[in-house]
């Protein structure tokens, strides 16, 4: 199997079984982004989070050991998004693009903020207007380094 594959096999058996993400986070002991991005391929798990993953799905050893290794990372198919969803990301980059490295950069200096060294989080905030959306990424500030 390969990883695609076995993505879309999770996707499908936590539907079934009526799992949330969050849930699946709280029992491997990861965090909702961190947990959701492994198991859409995005990151590896630990032996142990893949087998506690592994035993909540109902995956077999060979799925497992593929939680485990180091993913090829990238999982959009095109450059431009089409998912309106995902495509509304595209827009706030393309929006507010410029607005963010410029208050990053005046904040902390000429640098990048990490995706390795990054955290994810998406909570709802109640709103008498319809609940919003609060999306947090957290990375650590790489200054670019001198030679």
């Amino acid at each position: 199997m390969d990883r695609e594959s076995l993505t879309e096999k999770i996707v499908s058996l936590k539907r079934a079984k009526g799992i949330s993400w969050k849930k699946i986070a709280e029992e491997i002991g990861r965090s909702p982004g961190f947990a959701t991005a492994a198991l859409l391929g995005q990151m590896s798990l630990t032996k142990e989070e893949a087998e506690t993953a592994g035993q909540l799905l109902g995956l077999d050893e060979n799925e497992i050991a593929l939680l485990q290794q180091v993913p090829y990372r990238g999982s959009l198919p095109a450059a431009v998004p089409t998912d309106p969803l995902i495509y509304r990301f595209y827009e706030i980059t393309q929006v507010f693009g410029t607005t963010l490295k410029a208050l990053i950069e005046e904040e902390f200096g000429d640098g990048i903020m990490s995706a390795i060294d990054f955290e994810l989080s998406v909570d709802r905030v109640p709103d008498p207007k319809g609940d919003r959306v609060k999306v947090t990424f957290n990375g650590k500030f790489l200054p670019y380094r001198r030679y």
